[in-house]
């Protein structure tokens, strides 16, 4: 960490994140015991990088498994093997030969069938995969943030209730924003994150619900965090008044 004494108020994040040097660690280990709000910030950081890690494992889609049974149930069966007597000759052979087509009936319907379900499993796990790569990529941006020697952090409350905080670095040249009590929003709407410099909002990413995201864009220069609800999609300049404006420490 750094190499001066840094306040331990400042250290949350970088122990949830276990990221503290042992002396550092131990310090405010003992400061956690008579702090309520380090202990829950802390919390709130465990909570969200849990989430984070979470996100990066996918369990296999509950369709799969309905999709290849109904796929099985639909492949029609061969009749049974009936064995030749004398009462019967001709019909046993005009079975065997409606079997045939029917065989090769069957197995058409099933490598289609196969086919179709292995076309989706394969998409299924390349969209998986991709969600995965982004989840790991944004768990690696916030950490780095958190666990920055110079992260500062700075707390507020939106107009809609939502407890937020705002984690910057200049090193990282990097912020993350954090929510927790984000309601949800109405339907056709998002929350989108801004970065107001001098006046000027310029979009910074969305936040869907409680969590904590990387904000887009370099924080250098801007002066506050701003939240508001916008179109799906999101808006070049805020449409509404921001639910939270919230001034980053100089």
């Amino acid at each position: 960490m750094n190499q001066h004494r840094p306040d331990l108020h400042s250290l949350a994040a970088a122990y949830a994140l276990d990221a503290l040097e042992p002396a550092e660690r131990e310090d405010f280990a003992a400061h956690l015991s008579h702090c309520e709000d380090c202990r829950t910030e802390v919390a709130e950081f465990e909570a969200t990088a849990a989430r984070l890690a979470g996100a990066a494992a996918q369990d296999p889609p509950p369709a799969l498994k309905q999709r290849t049974m109904a796929a099985v149930e639909g492949v029609r069966q061969l009749p049974p093997r009936v064995p030749e007597t004398g009462a019967a000759p001709r019909t046993t052979r005009a079975l065997k030969r409606k079997a045939v087509p029917l065989a090769l009936a069957a197995s058409v319907a099933a490598a289609v069938s196969f086919a179709g379900l292995a076309a989706w499993q394969y998409q299924e796990s390349r969209d998986a995969r991709q969600q995965a790569q982004q989840a790991e990529q944004q768990l690696d941006a916030v950490s780095t943030v958190l666990a920055a020697p110079d992260a500062r952090t700075v707390h507020g409350r939106a107009t809609n209730g939502a407890l937020t905080t705002v984690v910057s670095s200049d090193r990282q040249n990097r912020a993350v924003f954090t929510a927790a009590g984000l309601p949800a929003p109405a339907e056709g709407r998002t929350y989108q994150l801004w970065l107001d410099r001098d006046g000027t909002m310029r979009p910074a990413g969305f936040i869907h619900s409680d969590g904590t995201v990387p904000l887009d864009g370099d924080p250098a220069g801007a002066g506050a965090v701003g939240l508001t609800l916008e179109p799906v999609g999101g808006s070049p300049q805020p449409t509404t008044t921001p639910l939270l404006l919230l001034a980053l420490p100089a």
